[in-house]
């Protein structure tokens, strides 16, 4: 074929997906494997969703509500905002592509950190802008760098918090002073999928932001119902920003881009408290214990304030990640983020958990990272 295609898309690397469990267990041979590398609910999804989306089935052959009405009120009454502070996505991720086609054209900047979400800077590629690239800086955001980076080309700065994969938290009074050293004209993004799991005291008031006072720069808050919600599979994500920004992503946004079931689900899971209670007490739980059973290995455990953390295994991460697979424990490697001896956990069941650890312990007296 001869295709003209702009270099800006030649140079997008494909998002890389992990293989489907059922493909992994019949690849390595194993059977009843456990998933602990992608930071689901491994609770499930609520009992009160899946009925109501059940319930829903006999109307597939209608258009969803193509502005997600009821939801929409629901999750503004949830935060404690305004229906029109809200947009809903198809995954908080596709908040971020509305985001980045309103404000970004080619030869416009958006700032981000590494390691993060990889998908912030390709939505900028895709639009022809340009990504500067901030590492982190013992593991958090460097807020002072970032600040400094900012020129008269920034639009957006994208700042996931708590940070994937470390785990870290920005603190309201950093963020605070990192607001008033930026010019108004950038809009400031707070990625928070994980945002239920940290202490409420801990959080940054971002109602307060999105009604700012003049000349500190609009913030835009991001958030999910794939982790403590446990609806991953219907990708249904919001975010909370001021009306006028609404309104202008609510122009790139197409219409029934909420499906059905994801609409009704969220809806019942937003009642459900008893689930999404078990699934914060249990991560807390868990992250506890798991922590201190990493420590007495030998390992070093990160501390954390999402629903996964980082463990330094003191050896190469993907040898000891194909060991544990071979047991049917899935993990992720984090030599690609540039951690190469590290391994990034998400807490599960008690009973899975238990498993982790056994697995965990295996594999490196097999390897020799430690001693024991």
């Amino acid at each position: 074929m001869k295709l003209h295609v702009a270099d800006n898309i030649k140079a997008i690397v494909p998002y890389p997906p992990g293989k489907p469990l059922d493909e992994l267990e019949r690849e390595y041979g194993i059977t009843d494997s456990i998933k602990l590398a992608s930071n689901e609910n491994p609770w499930g999804p609520s009992p009160l969703a899946v009925e109501a989306i059940q319930g829903c089935l006999t109307g597939l052959h209608r258009y969803p509500d193509g502005s997600s009405y009821y939801l929409t009120r629901a999750v503004a009454d949830w935060v404690g905002c305004a229906p029109e502070e809200i947009v809903l996505g198809n995954g908080s991720n596709e908040v971020i592509e509305f985001l980045v086609k309103a404000f970004v054209q080619a030869g416009d900047e958006v700032i981000t950190s590494h390691p993060s979400f990889l998908m912030y800077q390709k939505f900028v590629q895709v639009r022809g802008g340009e990504n500067t690239v901030i590492p982190l800086r013992d593991m958090t955001h460097d807020l002072e760098t970032i600040s400094r980076a900012v020129s008269e080309r920034t639009r957006l700065i994208f700042l996931d918090n708590p940070n994937n994969p470390c785990g870290t938290l920005i603190s309201p009074e950093r963020f605070e002073d990192f607001l008033r050293s930026l010019p108004e004209t950038v809009i400031v993004v707070l990625d928070e999928a994980y945002v239920d799991f940290v202490d409420p005291a801990e959080r940054i008031d971002v109602l307060s932001r999105i009604r700012k006072p003049d000349g500190i720069p609009a913030v835009v808050a991001l958030r999910t119902f794939s982790k403590a919600f446990g609806l991953a599979g219907l990708r249904v994500g919001f975010g909370i920003m001021h009306r006028d920004i609404a309104e202008l992503l609510h122009r790139v946004r197409q219409p029934f881009n909420i499906n059905l079931p994801g609409q009704v689900g969220a809806l019942a899971a937003l009642k459900d408290t008893a689930h999404y209670e078990k699934t914060l007490n249990g991560t807390r739980e868990g992250r506890q214990w798991l922590s201190e059973q990493v420590e007495e290995l030998g390992c070093r455990a990160y501390p954390s304030h999402t629903n996964f953390f980082l463990i330094d295994v003191r050896g190469d991460a993907t040898v000891l990640y194909e060991s544990m697979l071979r047991q049917g424990v899935i993990v992720r490697s984090m030599k690609a983020y540039g951690f190469p001896d590290f391994i990034r956990i998400t807490v599960g069941t008690e009973a899975e958990n238990h498993r982790f650890v056994a697995a965990l312990a295996k594999s490196l007296k097999e390897l020799g990272y430690v001693a024991g």
